[in-house]
């Protein structure tokens, strides 16, 4: 499968300290458009998380994604993790690029979201 052009992530550019930059003298080329990268995701399962816990290693960053049935307060019952997702930090550090873009699209078209709980329910401090 081919990602879509009109994939909001498809105009994402590195940050300019990241990107190479001709010595003094050298010519500066003219950029190519970036390569499409095919994706197969017909094997692709989803599943919904209302709770993610971040832990890690020197080299790798653990990612697990679970339902927490009780969002208000201390959850009773432990939070039954459903899936892991363990990565590197290059990949992580993209990762967290893109979700920082994509929260600020989203808030841009939308407005803040509002993470305490409690105050997304009205019963927060202003």
């Amino acid at each position: 499968m081919t990602v879509p052009r009109d994939n909001p992530l498809d105009d994402v550019e590195a940050p300019a300290e990241d990107r190479p930059q001709p010595a003094s003298g050298e010519r500066t080329p003219q950029l190519q458009p970036p390569a499409q990268v095919q994706v197969d995701d017909s094997r692709a399962n989803s599943c919904y998380a209302n709770f993610c816990r971040v832990t890690g290693t020197p080299e790798e960053v653990i990612i697990d994604f679970g339902l927490n049935p009780q969002p208000f307060g201390v959850p009773s019952e432990p939070i039954p993790v459903t899936h892991r997702i363990i990565t590197n930090l290059y990949t992580a550090k993209r990762m967290l690029h893109l979700l920082q873009l994509t929260v600020q699209r989203h808030e841009a078209a939308f407005g803040a979201l509002e993470i305490d709980v409690q105050r997304r329910a009205g019963r927060g401090r202003p």
